[in-house]
């Protein structure tokens, strides 16, 4: 296969191969893809995991809703502040504050405030990514004037039909869309993404997937396999076998590789998911392409209620060791951890008037 030359129309056919000599090819190509455009630093983001409250009643999600078995918790504000200010004492240049969905005035004034003290606190140099659902393009504003600058809203599938699959009656496939657009339009590094190997999904919706993000010109990508959350109504479409898991995981290496090849200089994740189905998950991703690890420094006692999906790892490490493991394990492979850093994508710096990146 000439690599170079990869286009859209390969993907069904390179998807639909079991071949361990293309799956080489393709991800060492994407490998040296990834050194032309965007380098070996790794570039940190240190997981902040707020709260699990959701409005949302997604069938594929643990913190959904209608999940009566969740055990429920807010971080205080003083604790998410703290947790921030660990980061850029840890020199990891980022933060992502994630959350279930809520749009109440309680939730956004508070996010509004974090936000802000984090910043006054650092000095501007900690960078934020928020990843906090859908919301009105007022929250947007106020969260981006308060000194949040990138945003991750995952579409989770491009394509409306599955959309419509994997969500009740009241979850817009066209209102989650706009958001994104409404994100870039006011200023924010725009990230998305989708889940690799659901019920329902054809090797078509992955290829759709790719396409979307390039017409969305996405700055910021997050994709990770589909893992099972027993408490959601997913669960029973959901076929589970040592094969299944296997092409997952290699069809989520090829996703990340097909990204890095096609839209080059965005920044892409290696998600925590990918190491539920390989202990060094997310060190493949990263030589599949990917240049963002996400260390995970939400505080212990939290960590196990923020389950998207079973078997979810690290529930038992300290913040510093998360940090400590993750910075070894990029060194093992030849990669150097981006520290100090904010690791804008380059995408959005190339199309921005002017760079925004600050040092940490």
């Amino acid at each position: 296969m000439d690599w170079k030359n990869l286009t859209f129309n390969d993907l069904p056919r390179i998807l639909r191969s079991d071949d361990d000599e293309t799956l080489r090819s393709l991800l060492d190509h994407a490998y040296s893809v990834k050194m032309e455009t965007v380098g070996k630093n790794v570039y940190f983001r240190g997981l902040i995991e707020y709260s699990n409250l959701c409005a949302k009643n997604c069938y594929y999600c643990g913190i959904r809703r209608g999940n009566r078995h969740a055990r429920r918790y807010t971080m205080t504000r003083e604790e998410t502040v703290d947790a921030g200010l660990f980061a850029f004492k840890q020199n990891m240049g980022s933060i992502v504050l994630q959350s279930g969905e809520r749009c109440d005035r309680e939730f956004t004034e508070t996010i509004e405030g974090i936000i802000a003290e984090l910043k006054e606190r650092t000095g501007g140099k900690l960078g934020i990514t928020l990843s906090l659902g859908e919301q009105t393009r007022e929250t947007y504003r106020r969260w981006y004037g308060a000194g949040a600058h990138r945003y991750l809203l995952r579409i989770e599938a491009s394509n409306p039909e599955l959309y419509r699959k994997l969500h009740p009656a009241g979850h817009d496939f066209d209102l989650r869309r706009n958001c994104l657009i409404g994100l870039k339009e006011i200023g924010y590094q725009t990230g998305t993404g989708v889940m690799i190997g659901l019920p329902f999904q054809t090797g078509d919706d992955l290829v759709s997937d790719l396409e979307f993000f390039r017409e969305m010109d996405i700055d910021m990508i997050g994709m990770g396999p589909y893992i099972v959350h027993n408490e959601t109504p997913l669960a029973a479409h959901a076929p589970d076998s040592p094969e299944l898991r296997r092409k997952h995981y290699h069809d989520t290496l090829k996703m990340i590789a097909f990204a890095r090849i096609l839209l080059r200089d965005v920044n892409i994740a290696a998600t925590t998911a990918m190491q539920v189905l390989d202990p060094f998950g997310r060190e493949r991703a990263l030589k599949a392409g990917a240049n963002i690890i996400m260390p995970n420094i939400t505080p212990m006692k939290y960590r196990s209620d923020y389950a998207l999906y079973e078997g979810k790892p690290c529930v038992d490490e300290e913040p510093d060791q998360c940090l400590g493991c993750l910075t070894a394990r990029i060194r093992m492979i030849g990669e150097e951890p981006g520290l100090g850093q904010w690791g804008d994508s380059l995408h959005f710096r190339k199309n921005a008037d002017s760079p925004i990146e600050t040092e940490g």
